[in-house]
């Protein structure tokens, strides 16, 4: 079925894509696995400055691919802009630091010779991902591959299908080969079969629980490395020694950036009893100043979601979580405006049999809990079966980060907003995913580890390297 750019502030159908065909898939399989063997005999360096230039294409084109994301899926246009300068952030980053990364790894041994670790491209790279950060999710595994001489193949979010073209048309544009990125709009069967292909050699996707199992179950069928990012549902969590000030100033932020629709943001607010009046409060003041309107008018706070379908999905979780018992604190209300915007909405009183309590409301909703003690903080926070990222606020932040140190998840910020830079690896544990992206274990993600000991001259009574007594005892 053709992919649609449907704008969702104003309904109005903009862009109209075909799917790819197979033969579309096979040629592009063909390009890049040519491009692969080629860039092995290409400089690291040579890599370098096509990044460099990528980096610098988006900063001087910043204003016109900020809006394609901006109309496309609805963030705000400074919420945009923000992600393409992002974006050339992670590409200077991995251009200036990628060669040294790459260098071989000196091993301490007991065998004989000198041992190192080599790091090599291994393939064709596959890469799943969604659409509510539609170009950093793919430079964030572009980039890292890009330095290390793997080529990878797109399918994006099937309705954001400008922004997955845009991507990969602006990186040939700013000089990287054909091959080293290419936009395909597949199908889920076509998916499986380009797993399965022997040229395609890993897989990154980010996503939800059901495609990372279906993607995972068809890479382990067919013995290929991949990376999943799927949901969270994040805690915030702030002591009774907490600097409300900073407190209240980040946590509406936390939940409300990208109309709520981040893996990461601060989903379950969990307050100690002594502040947990006061972060209410004001939490309630925030979401009911913001304002809703146009994406693309830099005074509009609030930006309509990105699709009815997820619009209607959030209402049904809201609806659902009222009638197990939850309270309403505020929102929930509808706004007098066409596009798919939904009221910020606060809830309290959600019990662990809620099923509030262990979903992903992926919009702008925040879950706020009551807690007693340290401990029930602690506990409430790993009472879930996501572990991707995580807040905790302390008035001593060597207490919060040992705190944050017993929270089950991949990513934890002490008293901070949390941030996605190219130098802090990326990732999850339990139901969010495993793998990292991002920082050197995001760049070796998918190298060849390769094992190398290297001696002048061999020794037969140095027994570390397996070589187990096997001469006939000698009188």
């Amino acid at each position: 079925m053709p992919r649609q750019t449907i704008n969702p502030y104003t309904n109005e159908v903009l862009k109209t894509f075909a799917d790819a065909t197979d033969e579309e898939i096979e040629q592009t399989l063909t390009t890049a696995d040519k491009l692969y063997h080629e860039m092995k005999h290409q400089t690291i360096n040579e890599r370098a400055i096509i990044l460099h230039q990528i980096a610098d294409y988006l900063r001087e084109h910043k204003s016109e691919l900020a809006k394609v994301m901006t109309l496309e899926m609805g963030k705000l246009i400074s919420e945009s802009e923000g992600e393409v300068e992002l974006c050339a952030i992670i590409a200077d980053y991995f251009a200036d630091h990628g060669e040294a990364m790459l260098q071989p790894t000196l091993l301490h041994t007991m065998a004989t010779g000198e041992a190192k670790i080599y790091k090599h491209a291994t393939g064709v790279i596959l890469a799943v991902e969604p659409w509510n950060f539609p170009y950093y999710q793919i430079m964030r595994v572009f980039a890292p591959n890009f330095m290390v001489g793997n080529p990878m193949i797109l399918r994006d979010a099937a309705n954001i299908p400008w922004s997955a073209q845009t991507f990969a048309e602006m990186a040939i544009k700013a000089g990287a080969p054909v091959g080293s990125i290419t936009n395909l709009f597949m199908s889920y069967d076509q998916v499986g079969q380009l797993i399965a292909d022997p040229r395609i050699q890993g897989v990154a996707l980010t996503g939800s629980e059901r495609g990372g199992s279906a993607v995972a179950q068809e890479a382990g069928k067919n013995l290929k490395k991949s990376t999943l990012e799927l949901g969270g549902q994040d805690a915030f969590v702030v002591l009774d020694d907490a600097n409300m000030e900073d407190v209240c100033n980040i946590a509406w932020r936390a939940r409300l950036y990208n109309s709520g629709q981040v893996c990461t943001s601060s989903k379950r607010f969990i307050v100690m009893d002594q502040v947990y009046d006061e972060f209410l409060e004001k939490l309630v003041a925030n979401f009911a100043s913001v304002k809703p309107g146009d994406p693309m008018d830099p005074t509009t706070t609030l930006a309509p979601m990105n699709t009815k379908k997820a619009k209607e999905k959030l209402q049904k979780q809201v609806d659902e979580a009222i009638a197990a018992g939850a309270t309403v604190v505020y929102g929930n209300e509808s706004y007098d405006l066409e596009g798919q915007f939904f009221m910020p909405t606060i809830l309290t009183d959600i019990t662990s049999d809620n099923p509030a309590a262990h979903t992903e409301m992926f919009g702008p909703v925040a879950q706020v809990y009551r807690v007693h003690s340290e401990e029930a903080a602690i506990a409430l926070a790993n009472d879930s079966q996501y572990g991707l990222g995580g807040i905790v606020f302390s008035g001593d932040p060597l207490h919060g980060e040992e705190v944050a140190a017993q929270i089950e998840t991949g990513m934890v910020f002490v008293n901070n907003f949390m941030v996605s830079l190219p130098e802090l690896p990326f990732g999850g544990v339990k139901n969010s995913g495993y793998g990292r992206e991002l920082s050197e274990l995001g760049l070796l993600a998918f190298v060849n580890e390769q094992l190398i000991v290297t001696t002048s001259h061999s020794d037969l009574n140095n027994l570390a390297g397996g070589l187990i007594k096997t001469d006939p005892e000698k009188e």
